[in-house]
């Protein structure tokens, strides 16, 4: 059996002990008849001691557990773990197989109970002081991110970092760079346009030579990061109140969006487009000079959530109404397939049910779902539709937004009062709770009325895509169909005996 010195070192400082001299240390204390056994050395430099997923140690304990070790000597206690729990165990296992364990600078080894309760209240120091130090650290953070500190990360395209003073503190800020701000604001203006997707704008930059002049390259996902950042927006109470409604935590007040400087969002990037919780995240207006319009960038920001509800299957190229097919039996998407050979010895393209061939659960339709039939026959329905879209005015809808913004100033002007009559004094405890629950129902009533408003801008603004996709419809290629299917049909039904029912989105 040997003896095993470990070592560990988290971060390169000047000021910091070395994994040599903790094994010299370590060293001194063998005992003179321990010097000509077995001496094997385990290191982990560049390790925290937060967790116990460390190479060097992960190998002394698969020779503990194999009982090749007797005896573990460590420069200090906190060198083996960090966390009280982790180190419990350790020592538990060390106890198990009947290994003594040695602190060279704590003058203690746990073959007695005195040094064995020593070492365990040491640990509750050291995991005191470990969680501490996190929590100062993470208070910090949000302090210093709440008085509008820019908070590092990856620059963001369009900006430089300059010496800034904020709060008296010396500081850097967001500065634009002039020739990227105004690629940031074409890059949105063009996204805005009807029909444009992130593929397609992709392709207009690169067709018209603007490439990234820090001498990167465009790709789809770098243009969404872009396109989704409120670094970039003019933040006014339009970006507030659609944040607000997505449950985020605002923590810069109402009255800094003024629409001049931009935002920094905090916390997951990623959430549920059906039903999203943003309440983890976290919202602040900055000091920088914002780049793009909060009305262009709100428009973005509908497209970019509108798309995140399109499925992988909706870019099956082999059919502009993948995606949109469904198995009435089983609910399962049908995908094309190409290869059935019909009784004329065509090959053709036809539907296929993935709940018969890839889930093993359906028998699918009794007939051949050919993707030409049906492509057919949806084109003249949509072409019936749009016809009807066409000669429909949108008047229904304005009479709609003009009743919201007079109930909105309604509700306004009773808030007024309210606060008018509260600051007039006079208020008892219990009259002053339900002042409270009042105004709180006003904000709650305000920001559905504005959620309903901004449903109606969203269906008007696709509303008036199917309406320019209809004047080029008898025409329209393959992505200028799949445009229209994807905005008009929810989905299309197909039966056991091959019939078809479309449900529509409009």
């Amino acid at each position: 059996m040997a003896i095993a010195l470990y070592a560990r070192k988290s971060v390169e400082r000047e000021n910091s002990i070395s994994c040599e001299t903790q094994l010299e240390y370590c060293r001194s204390v063998l005992r003179p008849n321990e010097r000509d056994e077995t001496i094997m050395t385990f290191v982990d430099n560049g390790f925290s001691g937060g967790n116990v997923n460390r190479d060097g140690f992960q190998k002394l304990i698969r020779l503990v557990r194999q009982g090749k070790v007797r005896k573990v000597i460590v420069y200090k206690l906190d060198r083996i773990s960090r966390s009280l729990a982790d180190f419990v165990n350790i020592l538990q296992e060390f106890k198990e197989y009947k290994v003594e364990f040695v602190s060279s600078q704590e003058s203690f080894d746990t073959s007695s109970p005195y040094g064995e309760m020593i070492v365990k209240l040491l640990m509750v120091f050291a995991e005191f002081e470990r969680t501490s130090t996190i929590s100062r650290v993470t208070q910090a953070y949000a302090h210093r991110s709440e008085m509008g500190f820019y908070m590092g990360g990856r620059q963001p395209y369009g900006f430089e970092l300059i010496p800034a003073v904020i709060h008296n503190i010396k500081t850097k800020k967001l500065n634009p760079i002039p020739s990227e701000a105004a690629q940031v604001r074409y890059v949105f203006e063009a996204y805005a346009q009807e029909n444009v997707s992130l593929r397609r704008l992709l392709d207009i930059l690169i067709a018209e030579g603007k490439n990234p002049l820090n001498g990167s390259h465009w790709t789809t996902a770098k243009l969404s990061t872009l396109l989704k950042n409120p670094i970039y927006v003019k933040a006014d109470s339009e970006v507030y109140d659609y944040y607000e409604r997505r449950g985020v935590q605002i923590a810069t007040d109402v009255s800094m969006f003024t629409g001049e400087c931009g935002a920094q969002l905090y916390g997951r990037t990623k959430h549920r487009p059906g039903n999203p919780d943003w309440s983890d995240m976290k919202l602040v207006v900055l000091t920088h000079s914002g780049l793009v319009d909060s009305g262009i960038w709100l428009k973005c920001q509908r497209k970019l959530e509108r798309n995140r509800q399109i499925t992988n299957s909706y870019s099956n190229p082999t059919s502009w109404l993948a995606g949109k097919v469904v198995c009435e039996k089983c609910g399962h998407t049908m995908t094309t397939v190409k290869g059935k050979i019909n009784k004329s010895g065509e090959m053709r393209r036809y539907f296929n049910c993935t709940g018969k061939s890839h889930k093993k659960i359906c028998t699918g339709p009794e007939v051949s779902i050919y993707a030409e039939d049906l492509e057919d026959m949806v084109y003249d329905c949509i072409s019936a539709k749009l016809s009807e879209l066409k000669s429909a005015t949108r008047k229904s809808d304005s009479a709609e937004v003009n009743d919201l913004k007079l109930k909105i100033k309604t509700i306004e002007k009773q808030e007024q009062q309210l606060l008018g009559t509260m600051l007039s004094g006079g208020f008892n405890d219990d009259l002053l709770a339900l002042a409270n629950q009042k105004a709180a129902q006003f904000k709650k009533d305000k920001l559905a009325l504005y959620e309903r408003m901004e449903d109606l801008k969203s269906r008007g603004d696709e509303t008036s895509v199917v309406v320019n996709l209809a004047k080029s419809w008898k025409t329209a290629d393959y992505q200028r169909k799949k445009a229209v299917a994807m905005i008009m049909i929810h989905r299309i039904i197909i039966s056991e005996d091959g019939s078809a029912k479309i449900e529509w989105n409009i």
